[in-house]
């Protein structure tokens, strides 16, 4: 009976180690893409390296300057450099 409580307890254990290792070694983001053409500010303060404030300008240079075209391109927002798209290349989308 113990020898079966233990065969079980580690096929538990197992079984939840590969439900969080797999998606993990398959390579898929533990979130959701944010896409900058369209994210909020609360979504963009969820960037690493990205608080309220350069959230805000983020918003507002898209407004005033239209869709970005690439990652690059938010480097023109003031307190955004290359190191920060860097960063949060695999969380970022255009579309």
């Amino acid at each position: 009976m113990q020898n079966h409580l233990k065969s079980v307890l580690k096929t538990f254990l197992l079984s939840c180690l590969m439900t969080i290792a797999i998606p993990t070694l398959a390579g898929e983001p533990s979130q959701s893409l944010i896409n900058i053409n369209n994210a909020s500010v609360e979504q963009l303060s969820e960037l690493k390296g990205i608080g309220k404030a350069k959230a805000e300008a983020i918003v507002a240079y898209r407004e005033a300057h239209g869709k970005f075209s690439s990652f690059e391109e938010l480097t023109a927002v003031k307190g955004i450099g290359a190191a920060t798209i860097e960063k949060n290349k695999a969380l970022l989308a255009l579309e």
